[in-house]
């Protein structure tokens, strides 16, 4: 039977909003934006009968989620699901130096070299590999119709290639501000987005702000 995978990206934290790299390895809370943004994901979409939500294992991820979690939707945290790690550049401000690096890694995995890393941290193809297994899992309930996800930037963008067979080297294609939301569908082992990007639950709160 068919089930539909709703895919969330955290709401905003202070260090996004200064610009300072985070990744598995660093555990931030949400900002007051970040707790608005929650809040307008959970008016938009609290009437959805979900079965289960599942988060990263990262504070971030659990605080975008909660009021899903407080209404007594069962809920686990799955590893597979964390951001990728950013080794050495985690915590750092986004430097000259930094963005330099930073964009020489990512022109790599657009050219298709998707086995590097910054020092300390994971690959694309380090990070899919642990994605494999969060999803086997998640898609193993059978009884499970409707199920949240909320995940993070950069992983996102790795699991819906993943998800839809695309090139890890074009995972750019997918934009994913705060909150941002993708529903995809899973049917006989295939997966297909049904929703792109849908960020109309922010319009309002982009009008108050």
């Amino acid at each position: 039977m068919k089930k539909l995978l709703y895919i969330i990206r955290h709401g905003e934290t202070d260090l996004n909003k200064k610009g300072i790299v985070q990744g598995k390895g660093v555990n931030s809370p949400l900002n007051e934006l970040g707790q608005k943004q929650a809040h307008a994901f959970y008016e938009a979409y609290k009437g959805v009968d979900f079965d289960r939500v599942y988060t990263s294992t990262l504070l971030r991820t659990h605080q975008t989620v909660a009021n899903f979690v407080n209404d007594g939707l069962p809920w686990e945290q799955l590893a597979g699901l964390d951001e990728i790690s950013w080794g050495i550049y985690e915590g750092q401000e986004q430097s000259d130096k930094l963005l330099t690096g930073f964009n020489a890694i990512t022109k790599k995995w657009s050219e298709g070299d998707l086995n590097i890393s910054v020092d300390g941290g994971e690959s694309p193809i380090q990070v899919q590999e642990r994605q494999k297994e969060a999803i086997d899992h998640i898609v193993s309930k059978e009884e499970d119709r409707k199920i949240l996800i909320c995940m993070h930037g950069r992983a996102m963008r790795i699991l819906l290639c993943l998800l839809t067979n695309k090139p890890l080297s074009e995972m750019d294609d997918f934009p994913h501000m705060n909150t941002a939301l993708y529903i995809v569908s899973y049917e006989k082992g295939l997966f297909h987005i049904e929703d792109h990007y849908n960020i109309n639950h922010l319009v309002e709160l982009e009008r108050v702000g």
